[in-house]
């Protein structure tokens, strides 16, 4: 890969000036193969692999920090979706978990996604006691992330495990009060889930995948707003190629992390996921970017509209940048990952009806979204079935992230700390009657016809 002189002096500016940085790294590794007749044997198998796979993956990407001067803020591991591994006891899955856990500490990485289970058309006997575990697994670990694939344009949605996702992310918020209901954090549920995801909480290693592989995320909000600065008041032509160009550039610099990762860890390169992925940091807001596009506040009119040209606009310039492009790709949302999500919120434009309205132009959907304790589990599913009814329809990946906040009330502000920022409450629209009937009816919400395409 050639890389001109002038690409790297702009490539020094964007780090030191624009918090441009590679946001992860992260190994999938296939599990298939650890499967004992025994929960302990299992357990260790899966320890060993892991543990064994990943050995050199922190070292190697501080290796690469190092020589290329580019920040890679997080180290991480997926795994094929552990209901597809697990036992029949809720117990065995919590082992499972733990192991997990004990690995990620071991290898160094900050985060282990693929405690998860594709559930879309059905449940397995072993899907089903994960789905159950994961309130318990996330209580006891601390670099476990889990996620459930409720939906697909294929098969519709799986009306079942959208109304017990609502209680179980209600049992996971009640048993992690202390912290704010922060084992939610690492919770996601999802329609049309990536099989090549590094991004967590939703990582996992598909069943499609190698048996090991380099997936990288980029990021850049704070580069693309600089870019846009300017072009104040030119056309959206010039506004879209401005952000292509970027994006090309971001991505350029992805490319290459993941080749030399691929190259020194002896391990297939996946795929670079163009994601403008925000941080809690001042200047590396997607909420900014909008902003500066010229709408007054994010969640404003025209906030969707800017959002679909700046999704639009990543995806084709990381397109030139990259043969292999995968995973989520795009703009995320996050409202407590990005200070200018969380004054929007705080001022009072930006409520979760626009953030819905928003989603079907982004690249994931309600991420990191707070809300009253009092919540109850049946407008949760609610709000996740609306969710899923977006990627279905319109063959996109959509997913929620909400931390139902124990004894937190609109107005109250929740810390996580790190990447994970913090979260004020949203207000949660009350009715006479709720959607209780809807979400109790069960079954499986059909297909689009649009799904017909054989």
């Amino acid at each position: 890969m050639f890389i001109s002189t002038d690409e790297i002096a702009q490539t020094v500016k964007m780090i030191q000036q624009e918090h441009l940085d590679i946001r992860t790294v992260t190994m999938g590794i296939n599990l298939l193969s650890c499967v004992r007749g025994d929960i302990q044997a299992t357990c260790q198998a899966v320890y060993d692999k892991i543990t064994h796979t990943a050995r050199n993956l922190v070292s190697v990407c501080c290796e690469i920090e190092t020589e290329l001067g580019i920040p890679i803020v997080n180290k991480r591991i997926s795994v094929t979706p552990v209901g597809m591994i697990a036992p029949h006891d809720i117990d065995g899955c919590v082992a499972l978990a733990r192991t997990l856990d004990r690995a990620a500490a071991e290898t160094g990485v900050n985060f282990i996604g693929g405690y998860s289970a594709l559930v879309h058309k059905g449940y397995t006997v072993s899907e089903k006691t994960l789905v159950e575990s994961l309130p318990y697994a996330l209580l006891e670990t601390q670099k476990v992330c889990t996620s459930v694939n409720v939906g697909t344009s294929k098969a519709g949605i799986n009306m079942d495990a959208v109304r017990d996702m609502g209680i179980l992310i209600k049992k996971a918020a009640e048993l992690s009060a202390e912290t704010g209901g922060a084992s939610c954090a690492r919770l996601v549920v999802f329609a049309n889930a990536p099989e090549d995801n590094p991004f967590m909480a939703g990582a996992f290693h598909g069943v499609g995948e190698p048996e090991c592989v380099i997936n990288v995320g980029v990021s850049g909000p704070g580069v693309v707003k600089c870019a846009i600065e300017a072009v104040r008041g030119q056309d959206f032509t010039v506004l879209a190629e401005t952000i292509k160009k970027t994006a090309f550039k971001i991505t350029r610099m992805g490319q290459l992390v993941a080749k030399l990762a691929s190259e020194r860890l002896g391990v297939p390169f996946g795929i670079v996921d163009l994601s403008l992925a925000p941080t809690p940091a001042v200047g590396d807001s997607v909420a900014r970017i909008i902003e500066e596009m010229g709408v007054g506040h994010c969640g404003a009119p025209g906030t969707t509209a800017a959002l679909a040209l700046l999704n639009d606009a990543v995806k084709k310039g990381g397109l030139m940048a990259s043969s292999h492009v995968g995973g989520l790709s795009g703009a995320f949302i996050p409202v407590s990952e990005d200070e200018g999500m969380i004054e929007a919120v705080q001022k009072g434009s930006l409520c979760i009806e626009k953030l819905e309205a928003m989603t079907c132009v982004c690249s994931v959907g309600l991420d990191m979204i707070v809300v009253p304790g009092d919540t109850s589990a049946s407008t949760i599913s609610a709000i996740i079935a609306d969710e899923a009814a977006i990627g279905m329809v319109n063959h996109k990946t959509t997913a929620v992230r909400i931390i139902p906040a124990p004894g937190k009330k609109v107005g109250d502000v929740v810390e996580f700390g790190g990447l994970l920022g913090s979260g004020p409450v949203m207000p949660v629209r009350q009715y006479e009657k709720d959607s209780s009937s809807f979400i109790a009816r069960g079954g499986r919400i059909p297909a689009p016809m649009q799904s017909l395409k054989n």
